[in-house]
Order: C-alpha cells, then structure tokens, then sequence
C-alpha cells in the first residue's frame, strides 16, 4: 500500500459498452457502490466459510512461533477446522459515492470483517492517529500485491480516509487492535517491541480502491490486509491544539465531513475549504483556534473555554473570539 497510498482519480475503464464514434475504444461508466457491495460482501463471506488460519499455534505457541498468521483451505486433512466466518467480527462503515467522484449520489453501508488474532499489550489507536505497522495485503486468491513484510512503517490514518485514496478500510479496521506494551533497546539502533497486536481485515472494494485498478488490483477487488501493530502516535494534523480525534464533531468516525466552518467559508467566497482536523481557525471568526484554547502562556486550558455558556466551546463559536 505504500507503493499504491496516491490513487489517482482517473476513472475510465476500457471494455464493452458504450462505443466512442473515433476510435475503438470502448468507456465504460462506473459501476454503482450500492450494487458491488453486496456482491463483495457475499465473495467475502464466501471465502471466510471456507477458510482458517493457524489458531492452533497462536492458542498455544510452539517454541520460536513468529506470530505470523497463515491462511489455507478447509479441505482434505484440514476440514475439521474452524472457517474464519466464526472467528471474525465485523463493522459497518457509511461510504458516500463523493469519495470515489461517482455522478450517482448515494451513502452504502459496506461491512468490513476484522480477526485479531492477538490482542496487543497496548492500547487502541483511532482512525486519526498514525500507526507503525508491518503488514501484508492480498487478494482472496493469495496472491500479494504489497506489504512491508519485515521493516515497520508508518501510516497515517486519517490520511487514509481521504477522497480517492483508496484502503479506507485499512483505517477503519486499525483501531479494533491494541499497540504493542513495552518498548526495548537492543543496543544496535533496533528496538523490540513485547506483545504487538496481530490481525486480518477483509475489505469490500468500496473500503478499498473501487473502481480504480491499481498494480496486481483489478477494478471491484475485495481486499485482506494481515497486520502487526506496534505503536501509535496521536495525531494534530493542523497544530492547533486540538487532537485530530476530537475533530470529528459529528463522531461518525469520519474526519473529512466536518467543516464547522463551511457556511462562513462559502460565504466568504472561499472555494479552497479544509475539514476541521485540517483547519487552524475551526469557526472562520479570524482567531486561531490555538489561540481560543490556550491561556496567555501558550499552555492548552481544557476543558475548552466556553465562555457564552452555549455548550459550544470557543473554537467552535464564531460568536466568542
């Protein structure tokens, strides 16, 4: 996924349907979320039915075990194990066709399936932290078209979540697993971590790349990420002293749809509008937002001021400055 985090929104397609007049080719329009999430959920669930990996190791780890998760088929001298549809859990995640540029406007509810096959030792991140994984990501036929396979790396998440960038999913399954607990030295500029949390994520196309074909990725391919978590940073990625997190005012877990400021913005006649975890000025009253939460040291006062009493914390108030 490192290869493949920039997605470019180019989003013609060449087979059979309708003909350009000039040349042979042929465009076809993007198919609709509504109608390839459920055709991804049944080929998702199909695979999990008839499918395990190693629990039998992670259950009771044989002596020098990597924690490395292992999938195969239930069949022959395997068809007494227990397939993954009864190991997973799930969670529903709202895509709107404005993230893939779709004409067609709709919100779907895709599922996504997560395993965690070791909980860490740590803590959860969110889906607006940066995390230090190594992972792998392949498709339901085995075959691998990424991965960081033994030097961890970091993603941002709430990068992830962006229009058009494909493997949303990856950012929505990541805080269903726990960091790592201690943090080692080993003297030579490497570290170890102790009790990293291991998992899988399977995820539809619209928590992926849709109908965008990447290297190794056809156009409407459900994806399986297998994950080591490490640790996390929390993240503020506009510096303005609120963690990206708590700028999710809606708390749909979504980052890019809450712009307190919009009206103000489109009012002023601003056509280049940042959501609020990207904004230094939440409310477009022309103070900084670090500025309305912080006392005249510079030092974050919390809770946040609310100084009218309206609930509303200053930051957000375009009333209070």
């Amino acid at each position: 996924m490192n290869r493949i985090l920039i997605v470019v929104g180019v989003l013609i397609f060449f087979a059979s349907c309708k003909k350009d007049d000039n040349s042979d080719i042929e465009i076809v329009p993007p198919r609709t979320l509504s109608e390839v999430a459920v055709e991804d959920d049944a080929e998702i669930r199909a695979y999990l039915e008839t499918h395990f990996y190693n629990y039998d190791e992670f259950d009771n780890p044989p002596a020098g075990f990597d924690f490395k998760i292992v999938l195969d088929t239930i069949e022959g001298s395997n068809a007494d194990k227990t397939p993954l549809i009864d190991m997973v859990e799930s969670s529903v995640i709202s895509v709107s066709s404005d993230e893939f540029a779709l004409t067609d406007e709709e919100t779907v509810s895709h599922t996504l399936y997560y395993l965690v096959a070791r909980e860490g030792a740590g803590v959860f991140p969110t889906v607006a932290d940066s995390t230090f994984v190594r992972y792998k990501g392949s498709l339901l036929d085995g075959s691998v078209f990424d991965g960081s396979f033994e030097t961890p790396i970091w993603f941002d998440l709430a990068a992830l979540q962006g229009p058009l960038q494909g493997a949303r999913g990856f950012s929505e399954a990541m805080p269903n697993f726990k960091t790592g607990g201690n943090i080692i030295d080993n003297g030579d500029g490497t570290f170890t971590v102790e009790e990293y949390g291991v998992g899988l994520m399977f995820l539809p196309s619209g928590l992926g790349f849709f109908n965008t074909a990447q290297t190794g990725i056809e156009a409407y391919t459900p994806l399986i990420f297998s994950i080591d978590l490490f640790t996390y940073n929390e993240a503020d990625h506009d510096n303005d002293g609120v963690p990206s997190i708590q700028e999710d005012v809606n708390g749909d877990g979504y980052l890019y749809n809450d712009n307190t400021d919009a009206q103000a913005e489109e009012d002023a006649g601003i056509t280049l509008r940042f959501s609020d975890f990207l904004d230094q000025d939440d409310d477009q009253d022309g103070t900084l937002t670090r500025d309305e939460i912080s006392d005249e040291d510079g030092n974050i006062i919390f809770p946040y001021p609310d100084d009218d009493g309206d609930g509303t914390p200053n930051y957000l108030d375009p009333n209070v400055s």
